[in-house]
């Protein structure tokens, strides 16, 4: 089997099972480990794949830039928004992590809700600037321009001085082994602090971005208080993360 067909193989085989092992793939192929190593390493470095310990596991779409972020999957979006708003009460305080899918949230609050909305997302803070009722406490920091979201010491400071009710986290990666992970590492620091201060978590996923893995781990499955996810999930794809204790709710 040619290089080009074996890692052709390896990529069918993993859109299939979710994730590869290198024991079982050196079995299969009848090549070495370190020939499957480094295939997928290959693999990674052109983005194909987030290798980890033993194999690897399929890479989230949230890879892209917030521009085109935007023209994925805006139905599961909007879907997961709808649900998600419905789990803000009047009075709380609720923090919202940048991305499109929280943006979408965002839109979604009821114009007759009375909240107090943190964001580190430019975006987000102009969607509600016209809302009646919402109070919009916007986190500075450095703006990382990829995800247009503020992230740095004195985004982390900021949050450290704030109780909220809620967070609405969006989600780059996230497995029921390997947690919640995105690929940016002041990202990462950011999203722990937001789930530090909040006393329920809920993360945002389209379908995509289940049991996706990325560099920077941010917290295990265990921080979420709720997934709310796209209507089109399978039942099975869902048993684990439902096993784990989080409460799921389908767009």
């Amino acid at each position: 089997m040619l290089t080009a067909e074996r890692r052709q193989f390896i990529l069918d085989l993993l859109g299939r099972d979710k994730k590869v092992l290198s024991s079982e793939l050196s079995a299969v192929l009848k090549v070495s480990e370190d020939t499957i190593r480094r295939d997928l390493r290959e693999l990674a470095e052109a983005g194909l794949l987030q290798r980890v310990h033993g194999g690897a596991l399929l890479t989230s779409p949230a890879t892209a830039s917030y521009a085109d972020r935007q023209k994925q999957a805006p139905k599961e979006k909007e879907a997961i928004a709808q649900a998600a708003a419905k789990l803000v009460c009047s009075g709380q305080v609720v923090i919202l992590d940048g991305g499109t899918t929280t943006l979408a949230v965002a839109r979604h609050l009821p114009l007759d809700l009375s909240a107090t909305v943190v964001t580190n997302s430019p975006p987000i803070a102009i969607a509600l600037a016209d809302h009646p009722h919402v109070e919009v406490i916007m986190l500075g920091g450095r703006l990382y321009k990829k995800a247009l979201v503020n992230v740095g010491a004195a985004t982390i400071e900021a949050l450290r001085m704030i109780r909220a009710d809620l967070c609405m986290l969006g989600v780059c990666s996230l497995h029921p082994e390997m947690g919640i992970s995105v690929t940016n590492l002041d990202e990462a620091y950011v999203k722990r602090t937001m789930i530090s201060r909040a006393a329920e978590v809920v993360g945002l996923a389209t379908a995509a971005k289940l049991d996706t893995a990325a560099p920077y781990v941010v917290e295990s499955i265990h921080a979420l208080s709720y997934l709310v996810t796209a209507p089109m999930v399978s039942d099975e794809m869902l048993v684990s993360y439902q096993a784990l204790g989080l409460t799921v709710v389908r767009g």
